[in-house]
């Protein structure tokens, strides 16, 4: 590994586990607001699930390197699988995190390929050679 890409998969790690504890504590009605209106299960419920899936994730690409391909692939797919999530935030108009104005939500769709993009390269997926 790189040591741009293990950089890479030490800050992102460090990201998530913050997000993480955030989902849990001061920023939990922000991230319920997240949640979108037809997603079946409770606001609360998800924002406490999702939040300790982003802790173990984020805690495994730290301290697992020697896992980092399936830990970055969990994490690429992690955010793929909440992306609808922030299409909703858009279409549905809700202000959350800053973002109040459709620009503002419209602009933050295409951060979540680069996130995608960033647990692939921090997980090894994107050199060209497999170590």
């Amino acid at each position: 590994m790189s040591t741009a890409s293990t950089a890479a998969r030490l800050l992102l790690g460090t990201a998530m586990v913050g997000a993480g504890v955030l989902h849990l504590t001061t920023q939990r009605e922000e991230f319920r607001a997240q949640v979108p209106s037809w997603f079946p299960l409770d606001e609360d419920f998800t924002v406490v699930a999702s939040g300790m899936v982003e802790i173990g994730l984020g805690a495994a690409f730290i301290a697992l390197p020697q896992r980092r391909r399936l830990v970055g692939g969990l994490l690429a797919a992690f955010f793929v699988a909440i992306f609808p999530g922030n299409v909703a935030q858009y279409v549905e108009g809700v202000d959350a995190f800053g973002l109040d104005s459709d620009r503002a939500r419209f602009v933050r769709l295409f951060f979540q390929p680069v996130l995608v993009l960033w647990a692939l390269w921090g997980g090894g997926w994107l050199s060209r050679r497999r170590d």
